[in-house]
Parts: C-alpha cells; structure tokens; sequence
C-alpha cells in the first residue's frame, strides 16, 4: 500500500533531492523555499523555510555535492537566487544568501548547476529563449559570481520571426566523468514558434573562450515539436551518450557520438520513441548507471523504461498515484 513520506504546504510545486536523497528542496508559489530532511526512509519533516522570491518559484536545484549543501532557486519574477547553509549550533538549519541575478524582469524558466574542470557554472533559460551562464570565481567563496555568456538557443529569431514567448525550458549537462571534458549542455525550450523549439548542445571552446552550438537534434518532417523535459544518460562505459527528450509528440531516445579528439560535428541518431503516457510528459531520470529512464506525466503515473539485449526500448514498470 502506498504510503506518503512528505507532507508539504499548497503552493509547493517545484523540488529536488539532494545526491543521498536525505534532503528535499521545495520552491512555491508564493516566493518561498522548503527544507525537508529525513529522518529515517519513511519520514521527512520540513527543517528550513524562507522567502526567497517575491514571484513563484518556478525551479530548485542542488549545487553538486562537492560544494556543500547549496541551491540555487529561479523565479517567474526574472531573479535568480543562490542560498548556503550555514554551520550553527543550533537545532534548526539557517541558509545564507550568496548571490542574487537580476539582469531584467523576463521569467527565468529553468536553471542547471555543471561541474566542469574549470569550476562551478549555472546555466539560466529565459522565457525569450536567452540563456546565460554564470560560473563563480572561488569555489570556498560562493559570494564570487560573474556572468560568463549570454546567447540565444536560435539566432536571429526576432528579425524572422517576431518575438517568442516560451512557456517552459529544459536544460541537461552532459554528466561528469573522470576524462577530462569541456564544459557540455543541451536546451531547449517550448515556446509559440515552431521554428524556436528546436534543441541543440551547446559546448565551451577553450581556444576561443566562447560557447558554440555542436549539434541540434532535427528530424526531417518533425521540426517544431515542443521541448517538454531533456535527461541526459550517466555514461559507464558506453561508446556512445544517451539522451532523452519529452516532446508533445513522446520521449525520443537518441545515440550520440562525441568525439573530444576532433573537430567533427558529433554524429546524432534517433533509436527510439517511446509512447505510453495519457497525455504530455514533463520530468524524466535516468537511473545512475544510465540503464534505466523514468518518466512522468499528467495522467499521473510515473514509467520506467530500458532497453533490452536487441537494443529495442520497452517499459518495463507503471506507478500509478494513488
């Protein structure tokens, strides 16, 4: 029989575990962040709560766990909020702002922490299809932010088409692993222009010192599907990254070859897409050894899925909510 491990206000919408999966960070809609922590696999009370936004919160997400417990919050207000706890000898957990974005009153839709070689970086999705990275200057010292880069995830959109107006965006950064690496991403955004949801990888030249779009995911018949949720495979030993993209249409897995050692555009194939759900998919997961993809929808229920021995995706596991 299913039971519930956490009872949260109405007006929680947004959340995020942290790496154990101890700690739960919720975001509302009247501007406040929730602290839940466990105590015990079946109980989680909430610890901290404060408010962070004066819009909703639209996003919550966890610094990785190298850097203590942080995270970062975004707000339909345009502000984007970074908040560490402190270290108090006191019962209750006291969380510290240590920085806050405002570059204009555009809703920020989706905000991702990377953990690159080059330090710790967050990446902004706008609702006019901007995206802007930030990477702080000291990792002991999170107060140091400076924004890094500002582009759009399609060029020239306004003079083609007129202004877009995005209802959400998703972003996924190509998972750490102990070869060296530049910094990756993908996004992509639901928006009024078919043209502009289109989704692409975006990763940082060294030599240049500049973001540049490497692939975008395109299908011939299908362009302008819009971009619901991205999850991006952990990656143990596969010659190939896996990556999955919810769409209006179902989730589409895709095989990419990423080739560090030459100049090559990766080289991008469509293996499968999945259709099950009742209605439109918004979250998806992979498991840690990237084996395994869960989904979500709005006809409740939450589906998991693998690829069996002939290389053919099948589910294999529906959670209904009770």
């Amino acid at each position: 029989m299913a039971k519930a491990i956490i009872s949260m206000a109405d007006g929680v919408h947004c959340n995020a575990w942290n790496y154990s999966g101890q700690r739960m960070a919720g975001g509302s809609l009247d501007g406040y962040i929730h602290i839940f922590n466990s105590h015990g696999p079946s109980a989680f009370t909430c610890i901290s709560k404060w408010k962070a936004h004066n819009g909703s919160i639209v996003k919550v997400v966890w610094a990785p766990p190298e850097y203590g417990d942080v995270i970062a919050a975004c707000s339909m207000d345009g502000t984007v909020s970074i908040w560490e706890e402190v270290d108090e000898d006191t019962e209750s957990c006291k969380w510290r702002l240590c920085n806050h974005f405002q570059e204009g009153a555009v809703p920020a839709l989706d905000i991702q922490f990377g953990n690159c070689m080059s330090g710790l970086k967050l990446v902004v999705a706008y609702a006019d299809g901007h995206a802007k990275i930030y990477e702080s200057l000291d990792s002991l010292e999170l107060k140091r932010w400076r924004l890094q880069a500002e582009f759009q995830n399609v060029n020239n959109t306004v003079e083609r088409f007129g202004k877009c107006s995005c209802l959400t965006a998703s972003i996924a950064w190509k998972p750490s692993t102990i070869v060296t690496q530049q910094p990756t991403f993908i996004l992509g955004f639901n928006s009024n222009l078919p043209h502009f949801n289109t989704t692409k990888i975006w990763e940082f030249m060294e030599v240049h010192q500049r973001w540049h779009p490497i692939a975008e995911f395109v299908v011939p018949g299908e362009n302008g599907e819009q971009v619901n949720a991205i999850s991006w495979a952990p990656n143990i030993g596969r010659p190939y990254e896996l990556i999955a993209i919810a769409s209006n249409k179902g989730v589409s897995i895709w095989h990419i070859e990423l080739d560090p050692n030459t100049n090559e555009r990766p080289l991008l194939n469509r293996v499968a897409t999945l259709s099950g759900h009742l209605g439109e998919i918004w979250q998806m997961d992979w498991d840690m050894g990237g084996m395994t993809l869960a989904t979500s929808g709005n006809d409740g229920t939450v589906r998991l899925w693998q690829s069996n021995t002939n290389g053919m995706w099948q589910e294999v596991a529906v959670i209904e909510s009770s």
